[in-house]
């Protein structure tokens, strides 16, 4: 028996989409405009931040390879013609020291072979130039630890000690040795090495 059932059909609705809202491209160009306007100001208020925290670290540096090399200076003899083995003769006592003008590595010589503090008169390396007192390279790990550095020295008679050259053999000599840090700073180190 077949039994009649009415075919069940559901009545068509129209649904109405809501209106969807977003942005706009006006809204988005805005808006990417001030979140760059906001990161130009974040980075240049980092940026100087980021300068100041290696400033000490080169300060370390900049002092450390400054006393290295003040060290390696005065471990010298006072002067070329002072006696080299101890011996109780001094120069400006039977021979005189090396004339004011004459400061400065001799004919030959390169800091492997300075032998006396005035030598290093003059002495100017910067980067990869500068070595150990052993003339060894100062890499760690395959990176230079004094690049953009730059080491100078000078020496110069200077008997009252006023940080004026004196012009005139004496028996004091001030060497200055500056360093200057990559980011311009100047490390001075001053000593002043006696006739003894």
């Amino acid at each position: 028996m077949l039994v009649n059932s009415p075919i069940q059909t559901k009545p068509a609705r129209f649904h109405s989409m809501p209106f969807q809202q977003g942005f706009t491209l006006i809204e988005l160009v805005v808006g990417i405009v001030i979140f760059a306007v906001a990161m130009v100001l974040v980075v240049s208020f980092l940026q100087p931040q980021v300068r100041k925290g290696i400033d000490p670290i080169w300060q370390v540096r900049a002092a450390s390879l400054g006393q290295s090399i003040s060290n390696e200076i005065l471990a010298k003899p006072f002067d070329q013609n002072s006696n080299q083995v101890g011996g109780m003769e001094r120069c400006n006592e039977s021979v005189p020291c090396t004339a004011s003008g004459a400061l400065g590595p001799d004919a030959g010589e390169n800091r492997g072979s300075y032998n006396d503090v005035d030598d290093y008169h003059g002495l100017n390396d910067s980067g990869e130039a500068i070595i150990n007192s052993l003339g060894l390279n100062t890499e760690v790990d395959g990176t230079q630890i004094y690049a953009g550095f730059n080491a100078q020295v000078s020496v110069f008679y200077d008997q009252n000690v006023d940080g004026i050259d004196d012009t005139a053999i004496g028996n004091k000599k001030l060497i200055t040795v500056t360093i200057t840090t990559p980011g311009g700073q100047d490390i001075v180190i001053t000593s002043v090495k006696g006739n003894f």
